[in-house]
């Protein structure tokens, strides 16, 4: 791969073809923040940080206008103790089959569970779902957090003759 330098940046002539070039203008206090937050995250340049807020806004978005089917996880802090929760959780999960992928849950303590819930649906049926589990009285906390990616059906949806 043949690398050229634009600035003081190498650029990699093959991955150069795969992007697009923009201009920001950033306020000096705004871009030194960038920078910090660029080195202590580990980022290799500005690009790559710039690129994932973006991917995340764009997620974010697609989020909120509601239909796109999108895979995520919804983390739940509970507990354990309450009466009926987990029957609860374990239901909630069993109604909604088809977006329910797989779950796993972690006792952290004696009344502390952590409960780990993969889902894939539309974006808008996957927040009220996460809604109804976070609501519970005995949720401490959770998040559900979204992505603009599908993962193959792992079953058919069963004909209505």
């Amino acid at each position: 791969m043949k690398k050229r330098k634009v600035g003081t940046a190498p650029i990699d002539e093959k991955e150069n073809a795969l992007v697009s070039r923009i201009s920001v203008s950033l306020p000096p206090a705004l871009l030194e923040e960038l920078d910090h937050m660029v080195e202590s995250s580990g980022y290799g340049s500005r690009s790559q940080a710039i690129g994932d807020m973006v991917n995340y806004q764009l997620v974010e978005h697609k989020r909120k206008l509601g239909n796109e089917v999108m895979v995520g996880t919804l983390t739940l802090l509970y507990d354990r103790t309450t009466r009926g929760l987990q029957k609860n959780l374990a239901d909630i999960q069993y109604q909604h089959i088809h977006e329910v992928i797989s779950s796993l849950h972690v006792h952290l303590s004696h009344d502390k569970m952590m409960e780990v819930i993969l889902l894939q649906g539309p974006a808008n049926y996957l927040q009220e779902l996460a809604n109804t589990m976070l609501t519970l009285r005995g949720v401490v906390t959770g998040k559900l957090q979204l992505m603009a990616a599908a993962i193959p059906q792992l079953h058919a949806e069963p004909d209505e003759d």
